[in-house]
């Protein structure tokens, strides 16, 4: 899923501002959710859940914030592409929707590992990767690269 190969001793200088950007990013990359309908999660919406990340963009750049909103729109699954929308006949425009900025790659990512519906629980990789598969074998790939 990551672009840019690091090893494990690389030191990364972590830019203040970047640092919060990323945890502004994590904590809003879901707020489209309260316009979906998901009442496992008591959200009670009329959208579909597989368009919160969108929901989520359009409400973040109404406010100014487009490099939140690009969090939003490319967290979901491993990112999804236009081919994987149109294969899936999602509810989405046909727009590739890919995490590509490291923050965005990041939430997504991490994002992997926790599920709305088992609160204060994380996923396995293993669990990770069984949640991934409604997306199909390039989001279970991506994750592994």
């Amino acid at each position: 899923m990551f672009s840019r190969s690091r090893s494990s001793r690389d030191v990364v200088p972590v830019d203040e501002r970047e640092l919060e950007f990323l945890e502004e990013a994590a904590m809003l990359h879901d707020i489209g959710i309260l316009r979906c309908n998901a009442p496992c999660i008591q959200c009670f919406g009329t959208e579909p859940y597989i368009r919160h990340g969108i929901i989520g963009g359009q409400m973040l750049r109404e406010k100014g914030s487009n490099r939140h909103a690009r969090v939003c729109e490319r967290h979901t699954g491993t990112g999804l592409t236009a081919w994987d929308i149109e294969q899936q006949q999602l509810p989405l425009p046909h727009e590739d929707y890919m995490p590509e900025e490291l923050e965005e790659q990041v939430v997504c990512y991490a994002d992997k590992f926790y599920s709305k519906t088992r609160p204060g629980s994380e996923r396995t990789v293993v669990e990770a990767m069984r949640a991934l598969e409604k997306f199909g074998w390039d989001g279970i790939r991506r994750f592994h690269s």
